[in-house]
């Protein structure tokens, strides 16, 4: 077993939110003080904070791509990962060599194994998503990185990496997500990512679904004195089309702050990623005013990230499946802008469906959107370590007069979607958690 197995498996003792979530296991004061056993490894370069409901992951990409492609050594910490855990703590496009993992937990596990509880803040326990965020910390500086960029975990205000002291905080598009942590409102989850705002520090604020939220934020950033930019407000035109051919997307980006209009060709694709490319260029610009567009096209054209809209076009044992696309898309609005992006790319395709997706999901209205959409269904489980309930997804899917077939075996389920998929020559679809999404790549060895 290598240090980075061996790390996965200790940090299994830990309280983990992605597989248990609680309530009151949110603070700062933890990682603040495991943060000062290692003298504040948060502080080793400077770093762009990105928070919000959808895109956070794909915009961090595309800072990180773009400082890359500019020639900075870039540090990146996204959550989840879907089938190797060094997707969390990376280059902007590759792993850093092993030894830096290897090495950051030596120097990790005895240090926070000599902890004696009753030092902790309040003698509260320590967590999973703390740890890990001290690990990325630790990796970046062992690996002496010029720039960092940040994908918040859940909500802003009290998320591990919320001690950074960012050069220019992101906000993306706000949705009803995680509800019962972050609160049952738009405007009240609006708040909790808000938190992320610093004094003095510009934040890029993505289009917002009501005005509500967007008073919410910037009087955030006014009581912060912070420059805050509306990506709407910053746009003269976006305009993409696809290229079907090559599976790309083109972008054309007008705006002031730039000295022409970015053109580029997208691998991550759909209308949202559009916006997350515009919000990725501004939030470059603003800190590097100098920065040639081209180095910002190239950017934006090396990023890539898995489960978002990837697209597989060939699978061993399935070889009669055109394409298979992995979305991890599982709110209202991610599912309709994947579909749409569906619609522009294989509207000539007859396409089928895996799906699943978490108890906390808004599977009632999801479900609606796939009504007379797909040649066939397939409804199952994400796997056993996020918590679900099936039995809700077959009722709302029945209640939405869609025909399906259900199954909680999930490796049946895959198994089952790709053999029929193979046998019709169709495309399939798999979408609705990142969870799923591993299991599929994991099983299958894609």
């Amino acid at each position: 077993m290598n240090g980075i197995e061996y790390f996965i498996d200790w940090l299994d003792g830990y309280l983990n939110f992605e597989k248990q979530p609680e309530k009151n296991i949110f603070w700062l004061d933890t990682i603040d003080y495991l943060c000062s056993r290692f003298d504040y490894p948060q502080n080793c370069a400077p770093c762009f904070h990105v928070a919000g409901s959808k895109g956070k992951g794909s915009v961090s990409r595309m800072i990180a791509c773009i400082l890359e492609e500019a020639g900075y050594s870039t540090g990146l910490y996204t959550s989840p990962h879907i089938t190797d855990f060094r997707e969390r703590i990376s280059r902007a496009s590759s792993f850093f060599d092993s030894s830096i993992y290897e090495d950051s937990v030596k120097e990790l596990i005895p240090n926070i194994e000599s902890i004696i509880p009753e030092n902790l803040p309040a003698e509260r326990p320590i967590t999973w998503f703390e740890l890990v965020t001290l690990y990325a910390f630790l990796v970046f500086r062992r690996a002496k990185v010029d720039w960092a960029v940040y994908e918040v975990g859940m909500g802003g205000r009290l998320d591990s990496t919320n001690i950074i002291r960012p050069k220019l905080c992101c906000i993306t598009p706000i949705e009803l997500e995680h509800t019962e942590f972050l609160g049952d409102t738009l405007e009240k989850i609006a708040a909790e990512k808000a938190g992320i705002i610093k004094n003095c520090t510009p934040v890029i604020i993505a289009r917002q679904q009501t005005e509500s939220v967007k008073i919410i934020l910037r009087e955030k950033a006014c009581t912060r004195y912070a420059p805050c930019y509306f990506v709407d407000d910053l746009i003269k035109n976006l305009s993409i089309s696809y290229d079907k051919s090559n599976k790309k997307m083109n972008v054309r980006l007008d705006s002031d702050l730039f000295d022409r209009p970015i053109e580029a060709k997208l691998a991550l694709l759909g209308k949202m990623q559009a916006e997350n490319a515009a919000m990725a260029a501004f939030a470059v610009k603003k800190i590097f005013p100098n920065m040639n567009e081209s180095v910002i096209e190239r950017g934006l054209e090396k990023a890539v990230l898995p489960g978002r809209f990837e697209i597989i076009e060939k699978v061993s044992g399935y070889e009669n499946i055109p394409e298979v696309i992995l979305d991890g898309a599982h709110t209202l609005n991610s599912i309709k802008l994947t579909l749409e992006t569906l619609e522009n790319l294989y509207s000539d395709k007859k396409i089928n469906l895996l799906f699943a997706c978490a108890a906390d999901k808004d599977i009632k209205d999801i479900s609606m959107q796939f009504r007379g959409r797909f040649n066939k269904i397939f409804v199952t489980k994400p796997g056993e370590i996020k918590k679900s309930d099936i039995n809700s997804e077959i009722e709302c899917f029945k209640a939405a007069g869609v025909d399906f077939t259900a199954n909680a075996d999930y490796k049946a389920a895959i198994k089952e979607a790709f053999r029929v998929s193979s046998e019709q020559g169709n495309v399939l679809l798999v979408t609705g958690s990142f969870y799923l999404l591993a299991e599929v790549k994991k099983l299958l060895k894609i």
